[in-house]
């Protein structure tokens, strides 16, 4: 960075600046792609990248021209406010920051870390990068030792209880592991607990606790521990029924042995997220835990379609059909488990698509959707191993119905045409709409020059494609043409739902962004990018 420039700002700039070329890429830009996706590229791609210092150019460009703890500050912003979809680029970034020479960017990024690692998973990772960083040496200072204890210490005994016994390792390191190069002393007596559990394990635990008048706070931990040392030595499947209930344990903390009783597997369900209910509906079904006309599938049903619970897990309509068109299948990805699909639970799974859309907020913009039917759109999703329809259709849906104005078109070579997609649709209904019969070329720019044509103000383009670009236009060009025209910084979003590359994009634009196969996080990164967030 030039010294004699004028420090670049990292907050988000709203204002519109129009000019041929559009908005240039800034090391502030490259960042936030990075936090988010893990690349500096104007590239998401589903398959996840490799970190490294030589992926992010700009991250060690700003902590060199003095910027370290406006890094950190932005790092810090990225994740509190939900816009990074992969927890790992962030924790390297910060995991970089927290060992740059200047001691102002270190401490803040050790501060960061409590906000930055809510789980176990991400803080053995962060001491993973740390040690990756520095080859291994010298890395557990006072500052870290320090950084590590506090995030033990912030925390209440029983979340801590629940979060230690859930994942207990990873990524090479334990929690014993880092209690004992940290050399953590407990600041309060839950936490004391667990630590002792952690390093002595139960029998520790009882000869320290078990005789003692301990406080109704211990108590609880302590019982709760104990519930989790009890389910792994049960031999009684009504006992562990018990146990699982009465201190919610989690599957994580049952054995895989006790996974193969229906009974347990019932019990789990009944404080199950729906996050994890979704992903194993396959496999409960095809065990017969969820039999036809029973009463836990018509638990299940209901929950499924409680609209404040999907608000409250924060249930994305994506998610939904994705788990709804694997479900349907009958069998799993890559395992031989098969099932036959049960009508009660399609039919809660698509009234689930259909309520979850009001979920979603919208971002205030003017989309134009279009999609691309040159080529058959039955192919399978790279990323979520969904057909490419169904892709198209769900996210064609969901945006026409959760932002006004939006425009709904079919492309094909030489061919634009409107298509209806009304609230009251259903997905199979918009899905009907986009199989028609193939034919001729893929041409990115038709949509972009049929807006202009037909004077459409369009904020964000979305073209979904199973190919590459073959028309005669450049599609960066043409964007460039029509933001002159109409005077609006319009932006581009190119989703190729089999490519592994794509380049569409101009590298130089910030209006531009290139998807290679499609998934749940792609949903997320499109809203970003919407909202000038990356």
């Amino acid at each position: 960075m030039d010294p004699a420039s004028p420090p670049e700002q990292l907050s988000v700039v709203n204002e519109q600046v129009l000019n041929s070329s559009g908005r240039s890429v800034t090391a502030a830009v490259s960042l936030r792609r990075f936090l988010c996706y893990g690349s500096e590229r104007a590239t998401y791609s589903t398959r996840e990248y490799a970190l490294g210092i030589e992926s992010a150019l700009a991250l060690m460009q700003l902590i060199e021209g003095g910027r370290g703890c406006e890094v950190v500050e932005e790092i810090r912003r990225s994740n509190l406010e939900g816009r990074a979809v992969r927890a790992n680029p962030s924790l390297f970034a910060l995991a970089v920051c927290s060992q740059h020479a200047e001691c102002r960017t270190r401490q803040a990024a050790l501060r960061a870390l409590r906000d930055l690692c809510r789980t176990p998973v991400q803080l053995f990772t962060f001491v993973q990068y740390k040690k990756e960083l520095r080859q291994g040496s010298g890395m557990w200072g006072r500052a870290l030792r320090r950084a590590v204890t506090d995030w033990y210490n912030s925390q209440d005994g029983m979340s801590l209880a629940r979060t230690v016994t859930k994942c207990k390792h990873r990524a090479g390191w334990s929690h014993q592991d880092l209690l004992r190069l940290s050399h953590m002393k407990p600041t309060n007596d839950t936490v004391a607990v667990v630590c002792k559990y952690i390093t002595k394990g139960w029998k520790g635990v009882q000869e320290a606790y078990g005789d003692k008048e301990n406080s109704e706070d211990v108590q609880k931990v302590f019982a709760y521990l104990e519930a989790v040392e009890k389910a792994k030595h049960c031999t009684d499947e009504q006992e562990l029924i018990h146990l699982i209930e009465e201190q919610r344990l989690e599957k994580e903390q049952i054995l895989t042995n006790h996974l193969r009783s229906k009974e347990v597997w019932k019990a789990l369900l009944k404080e199950m997220p729906i996050a994890v209910l979704l992903k194993y509906l396959g496999r409960l079904t095809a065990n017969k835990v969820l039999a036809a006309g029973s009463a836990d599938v018509a638990a299940v049903c209901e929950r499924l379609q409680d609209e404040t619970a999907l608000k409250k897990a924060k249930t994305h309509p994506f998610n939904i059909l994705v788990a709804s068109e694997n479900y349907k299948r009958g069998h799993g990805k890559r395992s031989k488990l098969k099932w036959d699909p049960d009508s009660d639970i399609v039919q809660a799974l698509d009234c689930a698509f259909s309520k979850s859309i009001s979920t979603v907020e919208a971002t205030g913009k003017r989309f134009l959707v279009a999609v691309d039917v040159s080529s058959s759109l039955s192919s399978v999703t790279h990323g979520c191993s969904i057909s490419t329809v169904a892709v198209a259709a769900a996210m064609c849906l969901v945006i026409a119905q959760t932002e006004p104005g939006a425009q709904i078109v079919v492309f094909s070579e030489g061919s634009v045409r409107p298509c209806a997609v009304s609230s009251d649709m259903i997905f199979m209904q918009v899905a009907a709409q986009l199989i028609q019969t193939p034919g001729g070329s893929t041409d990115c720019a038709l949509p972009i020059t049929w807006a202009s044509e037909t004077d459409k103000t369009v904020d964000v383009f979305i073209i979904f494609t199973n190919n590459q670009t073959f028309g005669r236009e450049n599609t960066a060009d043409t964007l460039k043409t029509y933001r002159q025209k109409s005077g609006v910084f319009s932006k581009l979003v190119v989703c190729g739902l089999i490519a592994n590359s794509l380049s569409v994009a101009d590298p130089e634009d910030r209006g531009m962004l290139d998807i290679c196969g499609f998934d749940s996080q792609a949903v997320d990164v499109i809203r970003n990018f919407a909202l000038d967030a990356i």
